[in-house]
Parts: structure tokens; C-alpha cells; sequence
């Protein structure tokens, strides 16, 4: 196992260096030799927390370990460019959710964008191109009318015509992520672009395509941090319900009015708000959250009933961890981190607010 560089993972109140250095190897921990990251050992995996995890290993410099991550998904994809939604401890051969959600399967190309940028490694971009190329198809095949995107398709291939915001912010940054290594390949997508298009004006225009899970916090940032909205749009948006999410020096809310914060939602909204230039107000939140820390593997647990002081569940994932980490990379000013999660080099794709 190499040393995890932890230069830029150092933050006051957050991380030293020893400490970031032990949640890196606490989840080289969970992951298995051929790859993959479930949430913890004997828990499922999911693609989407898979991939998050391997991109905290990139931003801490276990390219190897990272790029041993991207190549399960490439092995083990479906013939139609998906994953399913869980495999149990990261067995592809042991299914336990024989759905496939299209946010899961569009994030490979946030991951396979930010493992590339780290790494400057073209013969990897080569090699997981085809794997992206069908994971977008895949997804972009459940778009609806609207710009949004369906949440979910069947194991009998019936697709969902219900959107989710969240998802759709995901998938509306891995498209941008796409879009970005098929230019560095040279390989126009314009279908793609369209598409991207299509799907920002759904999310900034058309609250009303989507199921309402505003009590959900994630569907309060989503928006921010997938990068549909920006500048003042998105500050108003954060603005808008912060004292509704937030519970001062705890962390964030998973939904309301539940007196429950979770690890992964708090330092996902960290990550928004830096991606706004709120880099004060990130680190406050990072530092609300240190008492999910468990010492013994760096690791964080997964929430906290603040009513009743008591974790729950009991659960150390190893998405957490990673969550943490790349709020925590990109306040360190990671280069990598830095470029997918603020948008630069991101294409637009087309401008679809002029639309109905």
C-alpha cells in the first residue's frame, strides 16, 4: 500500500495529515482486490458511491487503486451500457437489485473524467471510452419529452416516466463530464449536447417535471452542485432554505423535519458551496460534522439523531469517507477536484433557455 498523499487534504478543524491519511487507507480497506468499493465490507455496492469512493482514492494519489476501481465497472457493465443498482459486497455475480438507476450509471464519466485529469493517463481514457460512451447511451435513452431524466429502468427494460431532481442534476454534470473527454478525444457528441441542454433548462425552468422531494436536502443543493445552476441562481437557491437544512455546529439535515444529519449530504452541500465561492461557509460545515468521525478507521458514520445523541445507523461507509475527502480536495485547491466539481473545462452543451 503506498503512502496516500495527503498535502492538500489538510484542513483545520477537518483533517491533519495523519488523520486524512488514515480515512484514505480506510477505504483502500473496504475495497476488494478486484476493484470494488461497496459501501463496506459484507454491505452492496452501488455504482454511483463505488465511483465516488475511487475519486477520493484519485485525489489522494492512489491513482492504482482508483484505476482498479474504474476497470470493475468497465468489466462487469451491462450489454446496454448500464450497472445495476446493487451488487451484494461488490460480487457482480450476486445482483441484489436487478433495477438500474440512470444517475448510478451516468457518473463512471464524472469518475473516469476526474481519474484522467489527475493523472494526464490518455491510454486509460482510451480504454474506458467505450465504456462511457454506453453508459450515456444508456442513460440518455430514458430522457423524457421534458429534458428530464427518467430515474430508473426495470430489469425488464420498462423505463420510469418519473424524474428526480437530484438524479437529473447528477446526470446533468455527468454529461457535461462526457462531453468533456469525447472533445479531448475529438469525437463530437452533438446528440449529447442537445441533450445537456435540454435537461439544465428542465432543471432551472421546470420544478414541475420532477417528483416533489423537497423535503429531501439533496434535492435543495442538487441543483448547485451538479452545476445547472450557478452564480447568483444558485446563492438564491442555497440562501432560500439554508435554516431549514442546516442545524448549527451538527451538520445537514437528510430530510426534514427528521432531527437526523447525515455524513454524505453535509459535505456534498461543502462541496456546493464552495463550487459558489462560499469557501468560509464550506469549511464550517465540514467542521460541524467531525463527530461522525470514528477513530479507530477514519472512517465516518453515516448519520446522527441529534435528538436523541445517537448514530444511526451504525454504519461506516466508505462513500462518506469519499464525500469528505473531495469537499476537502477541493478546498485544498486539488487540481483535479477542483476542474470537475467547479465546472471549468466543462462543456455546456446547448443553450436551451430560449425554450418553452
Amino acid at each position: 500500500m503506498t503512502t496516500p498523499r495527503t498535502e492538500h487534504l489538510v484542513l483545520t478543524g477537518v483533517l491533519t495529515a495523519e488523520q486524512a491519511a488514515e480515512t484514505v487507507r480506510g477505504i483502500l480497506a473496504v475495497q476488494r482486490p478486484d476493484g470494488a468499493i461497496p459501501w463496506f465490507r459484507g454491505h452492496h455496492l452501488d455504482p454511483w458511491d463505488h465511483t465516488e469512493a475511487a475519486m477520493a482514492l484519485d485525489a489522494a494519489g492512489e491513482h492504482e487503486a482508483a484505476e482498479r476501481a474504474y476497470d470493475w465497472l468497465a468489466r462487469h457493465q451491462n450489454e446496454d451500457g448500464s450497472w445495476y443498482a446493487a451488487y451484494a459486497d461488490g460480487d457482480a455475480a450476486d445482483v441484489t437489485d436487478r433495477g438500474r438507476e440512470t444517475n448510478f450509471c451516468a457518473y463512471v464519466a464524472v469518475g473516469v473524467w476526474h481519474h484522467y485529469l489527475a493523472t494526464g493517463d490518455d491510454t486509460f481514457l482510451d480504454r474506458m471510452w467505450p465504456t462511457v460512451y454506453s453508459a450515456m447511451e444508456f442513460v440518455l435513452r430514458l430522457q423524457l419529452p421534458g429534458g428530464q431524466i427518467g430515474w430508473r429502468c426495470e430489469d425488464d427494460g420498462t423505463g420510469s416516466d418519473d424524474a428526480l431532481l437530484t438524479g437529473s442534476s447528477s446526470v446533468h454534470h455527468a454529461l457535461r463530464c462526457a462531453l468533456a473527454i469525447a472533445e479531448e478525444r475529438e469525437e463530437a457528441q452533438p446528440d449529447w449536447e442537445l441533450a445537456v441542454g435540454a435537461l439544465r433548462h428542465a432543471i432551472r425552468r421546470h420544478p414541475e417535471r420532477f417528483l416533489d422531494k423537497s423535503r429531501y436536502s439533496m434535492d435543495w443543493y442538487y441543483p448547485v452542485l451538479g452545476g445547472a445552476l450557478t452564480g447568483a441562481e444558485a446563492k438564491e437557491r442555497i440562501e432560500r432554505d439554508w435554516d431549514r437544512f442546516v442545524v448549527p455546529e451538527v451538520g445537514v439535515r437528510c430530510v426534514v423535519p427528521n432531527p437526523w444529519v447525515t455524513g454524505g449530504e453535509s459535505a456534498e452541500l461543502a462541496l456546493a458551496l464552495w463550487a459558489v465561492g462560499e469557501s468560509d461557509r464550506a469549511l464550517e460545515i465540514l467542521q460541524s460534522i467531525q463527530h461522525l468521525r470514528d477513530p479507530k478507521t477514519g472512517l465516518y458514520w453515516t448519520g446522527y439523531v441529534f435528538e436523541d445523541a445517537a448514530v444511526w445507523p451504525e454504519e461506516l461507509t466508505a462513500w462518506t469517507a469519499g464525500s469528505l475527502l473531495l469537499a476537502v480536495a477541493a478546498l485544498g485547491g486539488d487540481e483535479a477536484t477542483c476542474a470537475v466539481f467547479s465546472g471549468e473545462r466543462l462543456p455546456w452543451g446547448l443553450d436551451a433557455d430560449c425554450c418553452s
